[in-house]
């Protein structure tokens, strides 16, 4: 089994022994009780990151390890950017668990024509807050020390102008009238940018569909079923990280 992951905000006065408090040294001291001669990893979620062995621990939440060096982990190429429509209730939260644990890079949480679910005022910042905290969470339990970017939410000409930017643009569409093509043989490129729009619940607008193409993104299907929202970005991640090879 890998190293346990913990986040620090920097790294920039850390010393071979370092003392890691707050709730992630109580984290570690009383949930995880680790002990000494175990290996640990912290990471500052952005790519940092540094192995070190734990030496002991002091109260509840105080531990101690001996740093390793600090290394920094490349960043993936082709970048996997999820344009993810509101869903309903705590789907959202759903949706950003599993894609982070997939391997995502960054997540834009996007109002769409169809969405139930409104962001507004206070209710739009906490829900914002609650996406970047399980991104964080998710990262911490799938072991990663680049965690995805959860961007603030985005109209729908912002996300438009965000596939007009991309080497790769799709919006997956589960209308099969609709000339779509499927994700497994479309044609991707092996470095850049790829940018994936997952719609609602009810699917993506007719007006919107039409924007997004004009702005050079395919519709696509994954394959004969329909999923979820919360489930859709997931399946998509996960076939193209195996597609480009960022898996093998």
């Amino acid at each position: 089994m890998t190293a346990p992951v913990f986040v620090v905000d920097h790294f920039d006065s850390a010393g071979p022994g370092y003392v890691l408090d707050g709730p992630e040294g109580r984290h570690a001291v009383s949930v995880k009780r680790l002990q000494p001669g175990e290996e640990v990893v912290l990471t500052d979620g952005a790519g940092r990151y540094a192995v070190c062995e734990v030496t002991g621990s002091e109260g509840k939440d105080r531990l101690i390890v001996r740093m390793g060096g600090i290394r920094e982990e490349p960043e993936p190429t082709p970048r996997i950017t999820v344009v993810q429509a509101l869903p309903k209730g705590d789907r959202g939260e759903l949706a950003v668990e599993t894609m982070t644990e997939v391997g995502v890079d960054a997540i834009v949480p996007w109002q769409a024509a169809r969405c139930i679910t409104q962001w507004r005022g206070e209710r739009g910042l906490k829900a914002l807050g609650k996406w970047r905290a399980t991104a964080r969470e998710a990262g911490k339990q799938s072991r990663r020390v680049r965690f995805p970017e959860v961007a603030d939410a985005a109209t729908t000409k912002q996300v438009a102008a965000l596939l007009a930017k991309a080497d790769f643009a799709a919006v997956l569409h589960s209308d099969f009238a609709h000339e779509s093509l499927p994700l497994a043989t479309a044609e991707l490129p092996a470095e850049g940018e790829i940018v994936l729009v997952v719609g609602p619940e009810g699917g993506v607008a007719r007006d919107e569909l039409a924007l997004f193409e004009e702005a050079g993104a395919r519709a696509c299907v994954l394959g004969p079923t329909v999923l979820r929202t919360s489930t859709a970005g997931t399946a998509a991640t996960a076939l193209l990280l195996g597609r480009t090879g960022r898996w093998s």
